[in-house]
C-alpha cells in the first residue's frame, strides 16, 4: 500500500457536508461571545463604557480588563532559546490601559446569540488618546522612532548572531554581490478562520474545549499551565479544520478567555473569528528585510554568505514568532557548500499584528535568499545559472552535511532533481525563444529555484555544545485489532487538509498486510488519544507515520508470537505476510490476521505472559531533521504594455524520500506552490504611518484564485532519509519554498534587457509597469 495513488478516505465526509467543524456545534444553554478590537494601532485607554452592552437584549455579561483581573492570568510568551535573552514586556487578553496595535481587545461581551452579542459589542463606547505608532520594520530601528513598549527604551526584542567569521573571507572573494531583499508580510487566510467552543460541567469543574487547531494536546498543556488546572480537567477536541498553514499553532487569548467565562458563568461559550477579524487578531507570516552579501571565486566557487534579518515581531510575539530568523539561519546556505556564513539576527517591534509560523516557517525566506543571490552572482559573473549551481551543490557523499549555522543536513541528492527538471526542458529551444522575443520588445524569462528545508522537526541542539532548547517532538501512535480483524489507529498527529487519515492508514495496511479499508484512523481528541505534537513544520508524516509503523510491528510481532504458540513452533519459525501467520514449513496453511485477533479476545490458550487482544504502541522520536529538497522551473512572459505575468510553464520535481501516496504528496505541492504564488505576485500586508491596515479584507488583500494558477507539472524522486524508519522526508513545505524565488527569478530574468537585476515581491504588474516605463527599463 506505501506508493499507492489511494484516493482520500476522508473526502467524502468533508466534501458531502457530513463533517463537522467548529462553528457547526450547537450546545444546549450556549452562549456567544464577541470583542471590542482596538482601531487605533497606539493609545492610551482613557475610558472602556460597557454599560450600554448590558442594555441590548439577549446581552448576558460584559468585560474590561479590570474586570478579569484575578479571573484570567497574562498570556503566555514567546518560545525562546537560551541565549536569546529578548526584552519581553507582558500582556493580557483584553488590553489594560494600552493598546499597541489595530485589532488588540479591549473589551469582551457574551450574549444569547451572535447578533445580540454584535450588537452589544457595537454598543460599547472607548476612548483613546492616540499616540505616535511605528509600522515600518526598519524605521522602528531609527533612535527617534515611536516606541511600542516605552519602558524597553527602544523597539529591539533581540539581537542574535549565529554563524562564523565571514568578513575575512568576503575580503578575498574575487565578486561579491549585496542585495536588501524584503519578504513581505502575508496573512495566512485559512479557509476556516479561528474558532472555539467551551462547555464547562457543573458536577465536576471539567472543562471540553473545542478549537480549529493544529496540536489539540499542546493546547491543553499550555491552558492546564496557564489556568492552573491539571491536565486530565481539561479535554481539547479538534473537530474538522479547514486549514491552519501555521496560524493555529499556538494557545490564543481567546481561548484563554472563552475558557474563564465558561467556568464564571458555568455555561457554554462560542467564539467564531470573522473574515476581517481574522486579518487583524490572527498571526501574520513572514515579515523579514535582509540584507544579503554573497562572495565567490572569479570561476564561481561559493567562499562566504552573510545575511543581516531584521525580523517584524509585531507588537506582542506569540508561540513560535522568535525563532523564525534562526530558522532562516540555519538554512541560509541552502544547496550549496558555502565554508563561511554569519546571520546577524534582530527582532524587532512594531505596531502591529504579531507574526508567527507560516507554511515555510523561516525556510521559504531562507530559500528565497540564496536562491535570488546565485542568480544574482550568476549575472555578475556572466555564468549560466544552473552551471554555478551545480559546481557548489553539496554532493550526495558529502553527507551528513553541517553547515556553520549550527545545523546538519542528512542526505540529499540536489542534482538528480535538477537533471529531472531540465530533462522536462527543452532549455535550449527556450532560450532561442527568449532571444527571438526580445527582438520584437517581448519579454520571456526562465527561472530556477534549487530548495532544500528542514522538516520533521527534532529537538534542536544548542551551538555550540549540546543543551536542548527545543524538547520532546516525538509522536505517538497506537493500533489495536478488533475481534474481527478490524484495525483502529491512534495518532497523536492532527489533520487540518492534507489526507493524513489515508496516508497513516496506507502505512499500517501495508504494514499488516490488510486494505486500507480495514483501518481506521481516531485522532485530534485528547481522551481518545494519549497524547501527541500535532501537525506543523511537515512533521506529520514522517515522524507521526514512523511511530504508526512502529506500532505496527509491535502487533505483528503479537500476532506472529500468538500463531507460533497455536502452530506448536518456535517464533523464528512463523512468518507473516499479506494479512497471515504461517509456519515457515508449511506456507500454505496458517492463520489470518483476522483468526489470530478473534483468537487473542479468548485468553484460555494464550502464550505465557501474553495479554488479552492484539495491540501494539510506540512513540518516535527522530535523531535530527530530515532533508526535503527539489527543482522548480518556472517560465513567464511579461506583456510589455500592461506588467501582467503569465506563467508558460512551470515543473516541480520534488524530492520527499519515501512517497506514501503520490496523489496526496502531488495536492501538497500544488497547494504550497499557491501560496509561493501568492506571495511572489499578489499578496501583501500595508499599513499605513500611523498604523492603520490597509490590507484588512478581500477587498483589498489579493490571493490566488484558479485562473492564477498554471498547470504544474509534477515529479517526484525517492532518496529516503535515515532519519525515520518509514524513509519520509516530508513535502508540506516544498511548493512554498520553491515557488516564490523560481516565479521572481524568471521575471527577473525576463527584464534583465532592460537592465533589471532585482525586485522585490510581490511583483504587481503595477510595478513591473513602472519598470518597463523607466528610460531603458533601469530602476
Amino acid at each position: 500500500m506505501i506508493g499507492a495513488r489511494e484516493k482520500r478516505t476522508e473526502d467524502l465526509r468533508l466534501t458531502t457536508g457530513e463533517g463537522t467543524y467548529v462553528d457547526d456545534i450547537q450546545l444546549p444553554g450556549m452562549l456567544h461571545l464577541d470583542l471590542v478590537r482596538s482601531t487605533v494601532a497606539n493609545a492610551r485607554i482613557l475610558e472602556v463604557d460597557t454599560s450600554g452592552a448590558l442594555d441590548v437584549p439577549g446581552a448576558v455579561a460584559a468585560y474590561t480588563a479590570r474586570d478579569l483581573h484575578g479571573l484570567v492570568p497574562a498570556v503566555p510568551g514567546p518560545a525562546g532559546m537560551p541565549g536569546m535573552e529578548p526584552r519581553l514586556v507582558g500582556h493580557h487578553v483584553l488590553a489594560d490601559e494600552h493598546v499597541r496595535f489595530v485589532g488588540e481587545a479591549v473589551a469582551a461581551v457574551v450574549a444569547a446569540d451572535r447578533y445580540a452579542a454584535r450588537d452589544a459589542r457595537d454598543a460599547i463606547f472607548v476612548d483613546y488618546e492616540g499616540l505616535p505608532a511605528i509600522a515600518d520594520l526598519e524605521r522602528a530601528l531609527e533612535p527617534d522612532a515611536p516606541l511600542v513598549h516605552p519602558e524597553l527604551g527602544s523597539n529591539l526584542c533581540f539581537e542574535l548572531t549565529l554563524g562564523n567569521e565571514t568578513e575575512a573571507a568576503l575580503a578575498e572573494s574575487d565578486v561579491v554581490v549585496q542585495q536588501r531583499m524584503v519578504n513581505q508580510r502575508v496573512i495566512p487566510n485559512p479557509m476556516e478562520t479561528r474558532g472555539l467552543v467551551v462547555d464547562y460541567r457543573k458536577s465536576d469543574g471539567r472543562i471540553t474545549l473545542w478549537t480549529s487547531t493544529q496540536a489539540p494536546h499542546l493546547i491543553r498543556s499550555q491552558l492546564a499551565e496557564v489556568l492552573g488546572l491539571p491536565e486530565h480537567m481539561l479535554r481539547v477536541i479538534a473537530p474538522e479544520v479547514g486549514g491552519a498553514f501555521g496560524c493555529k499553532n499556538a494557545l490564543y487569548p481567546e481561548e484563554m478567555l472563552a475558557v474563564a467565562l465558561a467556568r464564571q458563568l458555568r455555561r457554554p461559550v462560542k467564539w467564531v473569528e470573522e473574515r476581517q477579524e481574522h486579518m487583524l487578531a490572527t498571526t501574520h507570516g513572514r515579515g523579514q528585510v535582509t540584507d544579503v552579501t554573497l562572495g565567490a571565486r572569479s570561476d564561481g566557487t561559493l567562499r562566504a554568505l552573510h545575511l543581516r534579518i531584521r525580523t517584524d515581531l509585531g507588537a506582542h510575539p506569540h508561540g513560535t514568532s522568535l525563532l523564525a530568523p534562526l530558522q532562516t539561519a540555519a538554512l541560509m546556505t541552502g544547496c550549496y557548500r558555502i565554508p563561511h556564513a554569519r546571520a546577524d539576527i534582530q527582532g524587532v517591534y512594531t505596531n502591529t499584528t504579531s507574526t508567527e509560523a507560516y507554511r515555510g516557517f523561516g525556510r521559504s525566506e531562507a530559500a528565497y535568499y540564496i536562491e535570488r543571490a546565485m542568480d544574482l552572482l550568476a549575472r555578475r559573473l556572466d555564468l549560466d545559472p544552473i552551471e554555478l549551481r551545480r559546481r557548489n551543490f553539496v554532493r550526495p557523499d558529502e553527507f551528513p552535511y553541517a553547515v556553520p549555522t549550527y545545523h546538519v543536513f542528512d542526505s540529499g541528492n540536489y542534482e538528480l532533481c535538477l537533471d529531472r527538471a531540465l530533462e522536462k526542458l527543452d532549455l535550449g529551444a527556450l532560450r532561442d525563444q527568449q532571444e527571438r522575443l526580445r527582438a520584437d520588445g517581448r519579454y520571456l524569462g526562465i527561472g530556477f529555484a534549487t530548495y532544500a528545508y528542514r522538516a520533521s522537526i527534532s529537538s534542536l541542539p544548542r551551538p555550540p555544545g549540546d543543551t536542548l532548547y527545543l524538547r520532546g517532538m516525538w509522536e505517538y501512535a497506537s493500533v489495536r485489532a478488533d475481534p474481527m480483524g478490524g484495525i483502529t489507529l491512534l495518532t497523536g498527529t492532527s489533520c487540518h487538509g492534507q489526507g493524513l487519515e489515508t496516508s497513516l492508514a496506507q502505512i499500517a495496511a501495508d504494514a499488516l498486510g490488510i486494505g486500507v479499508e480495514g483501518v481506521t484512523v481516531l485522532h485530534r481528541d485528547t481522551d481518545v488519544v494519549p497524547y501527541g505534537q500535532g501537525t506543523m513544520g511537515s512533521r506529520s508524516l514522517a515522524i507521526g507515520g514512523s511511530a504508526v509503523l512502529l506500532a505496527c510491528k509491535e502487533l505483528r510481532e503479537q500476532a506472529i508470537r500468538l500463531a507460533a504458540h497455536r502452530f506448536g513452533v518456535e517464533v523464528d519459525a512463523v512468518r507473516y505476510g499479506a494479512g497471515r501467520a504461517f509456519a515457515a514449513d508449511a506456507p500454505d496453511e496458517g492463520l489470518t490476521l483476522a483468526q489470530l485477533s478473534d483468537i487473542s479476545f479468548w485468553p484460555l490458550d494464550l502464550p505465557d505472559g501474553m495479554s488479552p487482544r492484539l495491540e501494539g504502541s510506540a512513540t518516535f522520536a527522530p535523531p535530527n531533521f530530515t532533508t526535503p529538497f527539489g527543482t522548480h522551473v518556472c517560465v513567464v512572459e511579461v506583456d510589455p504594455q500592461t506588467g501582467e505575468i503569465e506563467i508558460l510553464r512551470y515543473v516541480a520535481v520534488d524530492d520527499c524520500g519515501r512517497a506514501v501516496n503520490p496523489m496526496i504528496i502531488e495536492g501538497q505541492i500544488h497547494g504550497g506552490i499557491a501560496q509561493g504564488l501568492g506571495q511572489a505576485l499578489l499578496e501583501r500586508v500595508v499599513y499605513d504611518e500611523e498604523g492603520q491596515p490597509l490590507s484588512a479584507s478581500f477587498l483589498s488583500y489579493a490571493t490566488p484564485k484558479a485562473d492564477d494558477m498554471p498547470n504544474i507539472e509534477t515529479e517526484l524522486t525517492e532518496t529516503p532519509s535515515a532519519m525515520n524508519p518509514l524513509g519520509a522526508r516530508g513535502i508540506g513545505e516544498s511548493g512554498t519554498c520553491g515557488a516564490a524565488p523560481a516565479i521572481v527569478n524568471a521575471v527577473v530574468d525576463a527584464l534583465a534587457p532592460l537592465g533589471v537585476e532585482h525586485l522585490d515581491m510581490p511583483l504587481l504588474p503595477e510595478k513591473l509597469w513602472r519598470v518597463l516605463q523607466k528610460e531603458g527599463g533601469a530602476g
